[in-house]
């Protein structure tokens, strides 16, 4: 009999041997398998069949010879041609004709066309000269009303002084700013007349502070009027305005002329 402990070691020894021979066995399958994939990583090619047809329904192919020569082309006829030509000059003059029936041909055959008779024109001016004229006059006086009432609507107030031969008619004009009342008129002791252009300084509450006479716009060289003109401009009152310059510059016109 054996001995229990030899009996245990011999079972041992085999199971491991079994282990060891199992994972050998798995080992090399899956070596085996790794290389034997590597040859087909994409699936194979299909197979390329040719199928012959042997009846005797199919119709052969026809096989044309080549030749290294060209077919010559058609020698065109002269005499078609000429025909041709004929017809189709004869197709544009007859549209021609049709576009002008008017048309008459000269002896030497040139195509002259009539013009067309031109109207005379009338000169209306010259007829109705005495009609132009009253218009000329009415327009120049709807311009002239048309200048006084802008002014009236600008706040320029308008006076007149009438001292027996002459009369001083004044306009006031600074930007944004009318006048109080009526403007005080220049008395005008001489007899010429013209215009006189006053420079005014006018400060925010209206008041004239600077006046002196622009000599370069005034057309009368009268002392007397130049002085007038100062002493009226002086007294011109004109609104209020929180927002107006300190000193704002603007101008008083007197235009002395005939009563």
């Amino acid at each position: 009999m054996t001995d229990p402990r030899e009996r245990r070691r011999q079972e041992r020894n085999s199971s491991w041997t079994g282990i060891a021979l199992t994972v050998a066995v798995h080992v090399c399958i899956v070596v085996v398998g790794f290389f034997t994939g590597l040859k087909y990583i994409y699936p194979p090619p299909e197979e390329e069949a040719m199928l012959i047809d042997f009846s005797e329904d199919v119709p052969m192919p026809v096989i044309e010879e080549r030749t290294g020569r060209e077919p010559k082309s058609a020698e065109p006829d002269p005499d078609r041609e000429i025909e041709l030509v004929q017809r189709s000059e004869g197709q544009v003059k007859g549209t021609e004709l049709n576009e002008a029936p008017e048309a008459t041909v000269g002896d030497k055959g040139d195509v002259e066309i009539p013009e067309p008779p031109r109207k005379k024109e009338i000169n209306r001016r010259a007829l109705f000269h005495a009609a132009d004229n009253k218009t000329s006059k009415d327009t120049l006086a709807q311009q002239t009303a048309a200048e006084v009432t802008d002014e009236l609507k600008a706040g320029h107030a308008v006076g007149t002084a009438d001292t027996g031969k002459i009369i001083g008619k004044p306009t006031a004009r600074l930007q944004g700013r009318s006048t109080e009342g009526f403007l005080p008129a220049p008395a005008a002791p001489g007899q010429n007349t013209g215009s006189v252009i006053v420079k005014i300084w006018v400060d925010n509450y209206g008041k004239v502070k600077k006046a002196e006479i622009d000599i370069e716009k005034t057309t009368v060289s009268d002392s007397d009027l130049w002085k007038t003109s100062l002493a009226a401009a002086r007294q011109t009152k004109f609104n209020m305005k929180a927002d107006a310059p300190v000193m704002q510059e603007g101008t008083i016109t007197y235009i002395f002329k005939l009563n």
